[in-house]
């Protein structure tokens, strides 16, 4: 998931378009990619940050609720999972075990009511943006949204190569 090579076309234009157009409504790329780096400063992850809120010189983003260590060890177990996947639109409860598959739909409740808003310091720099964990939560298929898994999991080099991608 976190090698945009080895992402389909729709995807790859997909993620181009929306990180292109997040970086114009917040002030341009280098706003972006420093809001990126500032989230990959709290460790282990920024989703457990308390504050739910990160900040980078120019930007900020926020979230409505802490998510705790046991939902992030599931969802990063299913990235790890899918790493080198070239199918961003993976289901993530295709799992045969019945155990990983409560604690997948546990992880799914927890998270699917969260919402992440990124908005500039200055509101010249534009209006910002938002997005959610999830792409689609429909009756036995949970897609996660490429946008969250870009931001929070995927390094800097991933949404340099989105903005720099020409469809």
């Amino acid at each position: 998931m976190c090698n945009f090579n080895k992402q389909n076309a729709d995807t790859k234009a997909l993620i181009h378009l929306f990180m292109e157009k997040a970086a114009q409504n917040i002030g341009g790329a280098n706003f972006l990619l420093a809001l990126v780096e500032a989230m990959k400063t709290k460790k282990p992850n920024p989703l457990m940050y308390k504050e739910k809120q990160i900040s980078s010189n120019n930007t900020t983003i926020k979230w409505n609720k802490v998510v705790f260590k046991d939902k992030v060890d599931v969802l990063e177990e299913i990235l790890v999972g899918h790493r080198s996947s070239e199918d961003p639109d993976f289901n993530i409860l295709n799992n045969d075990n019945a155990k990983k598959r409560k604690a997948i739909i546990n992880m799914v409740r927890t998270l699917a009511p969260i919402e992440f808003v990124v908005t500039p310091q200055n509101p010249n720099d534009g209006s910002g943006f938002n997005f959610k964990v999830f792409e689609s939560i429909e009756d036995d298929i949970v897609k996660i949204n490429p946008i969250f898994v870009a931001m929070f999991f995927c390094s800097t080099e991933f949404i340099k190569k989105a903005l720099k991608y020409k469809i």
